[in-house]
């Protein structure tokens, strides 16, 4: 099957332009984990009480120490179950109906699947404390040569960069790989409620990741770029308020500013990372830079930018689209009407 035509941002809508396939370059030199600075070590939630934290704790403590083959086996059993069961499954299908209307029902169907499938194994793989990297991860080509090494550069000068991500194969391996890589690494998070998410952020913490919250999140930004260290930021949800509206999947989306308003503190490019599965492989997929654009008459910049990478981060998606989190409401909230 011929492949769709990758698609770059537009002001008020998709425009669709041939590019090449991207180049791939060897598998990079693993580095000893760099640490963040030790104040963004640090979980800040709402941990469960002492008789929930208990039951959590009898279910999550065995989950942990499963292994690869049989983490893959019980994501596939629970993503298969939670599809039958219909779980969301009508939000999956009407995005996908949307999104990709050129798909048949049947492979429609077949994508939401697999998107329950990735939201399992990634909560697995999220909560192990054994056998957590990829099998092989360290042999992995990255997709993208010209795009690496241009991101290897810039870290070379000293300053920290930008990296966006989605829901998409496994966030959380990506950005352990990312760090075994040689990159000291951020990630922009919320305060967290439980105890399955409190353990992720824990995990996070111990992979040798910062975490900035989002109180005084830009100046934390701007102090981690300051550094030399990269920020790690999810750019697919929909955010009900002072979101800006950019083209994703041929529809306006409220989409957060805060990569785009960073760059422009910062003066540094983003980068598109994205970690795309093979069974129980995971390569780096990697786009950009992408530098903040220059202020036009009758265009804002943060919205151009925003746009620039979200056409990024669909690029990918459309190639792998059973890996991305279609039950996500992701277009829940309307753009503002003209003239209001």
């Amino acid at each position: 099957m011929e492949r769709e035509q990758p698609c770059r941002a537009a002001r008020f809508g998709v425009e669709c332009v041939p590019v090449s396939s991207p180049a791939t370059v060897s598998a990079p030199t693993v580095h000893p984990i760099r640490l963040t600075s030790a104040h963004l070590r640090r979980v800040i939630g709402e941990p469960p009480g002492p008789l929930t934290g208990f039951l959590a704790n009898l279910v999550l403590r065995p989950i942990s120490k499963l292994r690869w083959g049989t983490r893959e086996r019980l994501a596939r059993f629970l993503g298969g179950i939670a599809y039958t069961l219909g779980i969301r499954r009508r939000v999956a299908l009407e995005n996908l109906a949307q999104a990709l209307p050129e798909r048949s029902e049947e492979e429609r169907h077949s994508i939401a699947r697999g998107a329950y499938i990735t939201m399992a194994r990634a909560v697995l793989e999220a909560l192990a404390d054994v056998d957590r990297m990829p099998p092989g991860w360290e042999q992995e080509e990255v997709v993208g040569a010209e795009a690496w090494q241009a991101l290897q550069a810039h870290l070379a000068t000293g300053k920290g960069a930008l990296l966006v991500t989605a829901h998409f194969g496994n966030w959380e391996l990506l950005g352990e790989i990312l760090i075994h890589r040689g990159m000291a690494l951020n990630a922009l998070v919320r305060p967290l409620k439980g105890a399955l998410n409190m353990r992720i952020a824990e995990n996070r913490v111990r992979a040798g990741a910062g975490l900035i919250y989002p109180r005084g999140a830009v100046q934390e930004i701007v102090d981690a770029v300051g550094r030399g260290e990269c920020v790690y930021m999810l750019l697919d949800q929909g955010i009900p308020t002072k979101g800006v509206f950019v083209p994703f999947f041929g529809r306006l989306a409220s989409t957060t500013p805060a990569m785009a308003v960073a760059a422009q503190r910062t003066g540094v490019p983003a980068w598109v990372v994205m970690g795309v599965r093979d069974g129980l492989r995971m390569r780096v997929h990697i786009e950009g830079p992408f530098a903040p654009p220059p202020s036009q008459e009758g265009k804002d910049p943060i919205t151009e930018h925003t746009a620039l990478v979200t056409a990024g981060l669909e690029r990918i998606i459309r190639q792998y689209p059973e890996q991305w989190l279609w039950l996500h409401r992701r277009w829940k909230y309307a753009p503002p009407q003209a003239g209001a």
